[in-house]
């Protein structure tokens, strides 16, 4: 039955099932629904990598999944049911709105970085990852992975944030429900 499909879970008392989200939505506890999607996201891509062994963490596949949560981050908040030849876009989108990203705005990031790392296994153009506690996020190629995450997540609570502030039938929250929406119909089969 598709109301117990699992849309987040992280313990086995701590998931969202379709009827609970479907809940929220009915009793617009927008509380619950900004706490969901900040769940489901960090869960998915920031936090495998916050609690793994320094020694086997890797910043290409930090990088990658990182890369997949900016693409879905911006995909809720624009309201897209799927990227399918957006994601430059969405890419660009998130740089000019993200203040703690500004360095990334005027960069080939998403050819280099994402477009390489996801196609090609490895960065292409001269950009590089690391991993080193005393480099800043950027320098000229160079991105620190550590701090990237640590960036994404203040970006991924400033959605939860916004969701809260902003009153129901606002574009943000229009968005978001258009996003869920297309991830509850890809759950039929």
């Amino acid at each position: 039955m598709q109301d117990d499909i699992i849309l987040y879970y992280d313990f086995e008392e701590n998931h969202v099932t379709v009827k609970n989200y479907n809940e929220f939505v009915k009793n617009k506890d927008k509380d619950k629904l900004a706490e969901f999607v900040y769940n489901r996201l960090y869960s998915r891509y920031v936090k495998p990598f916050e609690f793994e062994d320094k020694k086997y963490k890797n910043g290409f596949s930090m990088m990658a999944s990182f890369c997949l949560l900016i693409e879905t981050l911006q995909s809720f908040k624009e309201g897209l049911g799927d990227s399918n030849g957006k994601s430059g876009e969405l890419f660009q989108q998130f740089f000019n709105e993200e203040a703690n990203f500004k360095e990334f705005k005027k960069t080939l990031f998403y050819k280099h970085v994402r477009c390489g790392i996801l196609h090609q296994g490895e960065t292409t153009g001269g950009w590089k990852i690391n991993r080193k506690p005393n480099t800043p996020l950027v320098n000229d190629k160079d991105i620190n992975a550590n701090k990237f995450m640590k960036e994404l997540k203040k970006s991924l609570k400033k959605y939860g944030s916004d969701l809260k502030a902003a009153e129901w039938d606002s574009e943000i929250w229009d968005n978001f429900r258009t996003k869920m929406r297309k991830i509850i119909k890809n759950t039929e089969g």
